[in-house]
């Protein structure tokens, strides 16, 4: 008699879903969205219909609608993304996801509060730690953010975040890149983030 080794059962490889820059990554029940590459915001609307920011995530994140306890809300793409879709039950880091989930929801309320240069600054800084790279002269954030997003998220008006973006920009504490990211200058950066 023959003995044949057992052949494994293939392994399957998680499915990559792509989405394009403004595309909305579709938020289920018990599924949680896995960042492979990009980066995207999570955001409601109030009751006025002002859209206020809830979050962004970005590569190695893992957000969806069992973290969320706020509806309505879209999960919206900053840039290209590459996500790949898992059961609520597959997260094997669940108690972490759900603490950078209230870390940083926590943080971006504080960011709402307060006078609003001192707002804009501290999304700024914060952006700037968590998807900014060094670049020349300074801390790349590598998401290209409208005003109008910005105002969003720290509670104010467009208008108001292009002004005091215009003041950074002629202090020299920030400038943009060629393909108009954020640069937040030295010694500006430093001196908030020690």
């Amino acid at each position: 008699m023959h003995q044949f080794a057992s052949t494994p059962a293939p392994v399957t490889q998680p499915v990559i879903h792509q989405f394009k820059r403004r595309e909305i990554i579709p938020l289920r029940k018990n599924t949680l969205w896995h960042f492979k590459t990009g980066a995207a915001r999570l955001l409601t609307l109030s009751e006025e219909g002002t859209a206020i920011t809830l979050g962004f995530w970005g590569t190695g994140d893992f957000t969806g609608q069992p973290l969320i306890g706020i509806q309505p809300c879209e999960l919206e793409c900053l840039m290209d993304v590459e996500a790949v879709r898992l059961h609520l039950e597959q997260c094997r880091e669940l108690p972490q996801v759900t603490m950078a989930h209230l870390h940083q929801m926590q943080a971006l309320i504080r960011m709402r509060q307060g006078n609003i240069p001192q707002r804009l600054q501290l999304l700024l800084t914060w952006l700037g730690q968590k998807f900014g790279c060094s670049a020349e002269g300074g801390q790349l954030i590598q998401l290209r953010l409208t005003h109008q997003e910005l105002a969003e998220t720290i509670g104010t008006t467009r208008v108001t975040v292009t002004r005091l973006m215009r003041n950074l920009e002629q202090q020299g504490s920030l400038c943009y890149s060629k393909r108009q990211q954020i640069v937040l200058r030295q010694p500006w950066w430093c001196d908030r983030t020690a």
